[in-house]
């Protein structure tokens, strides 16, 4: 039962354990004479009454105040009550003030969270505050977009699976000192990077206790194995073509120096090294950027039926020149693709240049498009032949760099020995599935099989 603000039983519990005492003296003082019994039972009567009064109105003002500071403590709005006694009004103050106090620090602890959180989102690299345990408190946006989904609260060996970050964790938290170290992570592409781990001198409030930066070295990594196989790839390729120019000046120069024949002839052949080895440093090149940006996926939308109607137009004069008939089976609606415009271009047009190319005279190449009716998301393209077809050993390695069946047919018909490994990477890019279907005397069937893109 509750008498207004005050429960009737601690009430009365509270009045009896104040009287008590004063009704053991009184009768202390009965017993000795002092007073009369009468006299003593009327004091204690009045004074208790007295004291019940009192009791009740500070009782009523302690218990508000303490409803006050349950409700601030759960974190609601309270408006303190003035209470009746005088200390009741002081302690209703003294709550107001620890209400806005309490008000004020959390506003600040709220900002400076945010603030946390907007600088740390705000950094382009990614950046996880780990507790000594190895535990994610805080990730970054680009953490969070690297390692994917909510990291926070998951250990960190189960999101970012690399036992040398894992490793160089724990020696700086023995040491207690920074630790740097490279690791490379599959998703799907290799990405390379470079990790700095700091630990803190005193753990923060939340548990951090560790600062694990990571920063993406793929673009300075991939830059560098271009410049090397560039210089390996063009010396080799291209010292052939060069000792060939080389003979034919020192040729020009002395026995040949007066025959005009034999100059227009050399002329016309070396005309054609240069042109061989302009193509060759243009596919080096182009290789060696799709490779650079292989890890990033594109995106721009890209109408793949118009590509490819664009990509055989352009070639229906090379398919003339050898009788070779071009045709087309788009599917109607194909949905557009995620993926670069000018890298698809040249995937396409290197793949049915070579069907031409590599064809039979006087044959065909089949082109078509086509939604997958059993997946209904996935696309698929296929560029199919007549030519001589492919003996089953070479068809894993038709895409490796300088690969070539017929070495000299291949320079023949002006090929580099890099068009098919542009295919590759372009496909890699896209995260498309390349398959190559061939036989000897059947002629060979190039499909491309494009997913839909996740984020990565």
């Amino acid at each position: 039962m509750v008498w207004r603000d005050v429960p009737l039983g601690r009430w009365l519990r509270t009045v009896g354990i104040a009287a008590a005492p004063l009704a053991l003296a009184l009768i202390i003082l009965a017993a000795l004479g002092l007073i009369p019994f009468g006299a003593a039972a009327l004091t204690w009567l009045g004074l208790t009454i007295i004291s019940a009064a009192a009791i009740y109105w500070l009782l009523g003002d302690l218990l508000r105040t303490k409803r006050d500071i349950e409700l601030m403590a759960r974190g609601d709005d309270i408006t303190p009550a003035g209470g009746r006694s005088r200390i009741g009004r002081e302690l209703a103050q003294a709550v107001q003030r620890l209400e806005r106090e309490s008000r004020e620090r959390t506003g600040r602890l709220v900002s400076d969270h945010d603030g946390l959180k907007r600088a740390l989102d705000a950094l382009p690299g990614p950046v996880l505050l780990l507790t000594a345990g190895q535990t994610v408190v805080r990730a970054n946006r680009a953490a969070k977009t690297l390692l994917g989904g909510e990291p926070e609260g998951r250990d960190l060996a189960a999101v970012l699976r690399n036992p040398d970050v894992i490793a160089a964790l724990e020696t700086a938290a023995q040491t207690d000192s920074g630790q740097d170290v490279a690791f490379t992570l599959q998703s799907p592409m290799a990405r390379y990077f470079s990790a700095h781990i700091e630990p803190l001198r005193q753990p923060a409030a939340d548990g951090t206790a560790i600062v694990l930066a990571l920063v993406d070295v793929t673009a300075a990594r991939l830059s560098d194995q271009m410049r090397a196989d560039f210089i390996a790839n063009a010396s080799h390729e291209i010292r052939t073509p060069l000792a060939t120019l080389s003979g034919f000046i020192e040729t020009l120069r002395g026995p040949a120096k007066d025959d005009r024949q034999a100059s227009e002839r050399f002329l016309t052949i070396m005309a054609q090294h240069a042109e061989r080895m302009t193509r060759l440093v243009g596919d080096l090149l182009s290789l060696s950027r799709i490779e650079m940006n292989e890890h990033t996926i594109p995106a721009d939308q890209v109408n793949l039926a118009a590509l490819l109607a664009t990509v055989t137009d352009n070639l229906e004069w090379r398919a003339k020149e050898r009788s070779v008939a071009l045709t087309s089976d788009i599917e109607a609606g194909l949905p557009s693709l995620p993926g670069d415009s000018g890298e698809l271009t040249q995937l396409f047009q290197n793949l049915i240049d070579n069907a031409i190319k590599y064809g039979r005279e006087d044959g065909a190449v089949r082109i078509r498009a086509w939604r997958d009716k059993a997946g209904e998301r996935d696309i698929l393209v296929s560029i199919a032949d007549e030519g001589e077809g492919i003996a089953r050993e070479h068809l894993p390695r038709l895409t490796e760099r300088f690969y070539r069946i017929d070495t000299a047919r291949s320079r023949e018909l002006g090929g580099t020995g890099l068009g098919l490994a542009i295919v590759k990477h372009i496909a890699s890019r896209h995260r498309a599935e390349l398959s190559i279907k061939s036989e000897p005397g059947k002629g060979s069937i190039f499909t491309l099989r494009f997913a839909p893109i996740a984020a990565e």
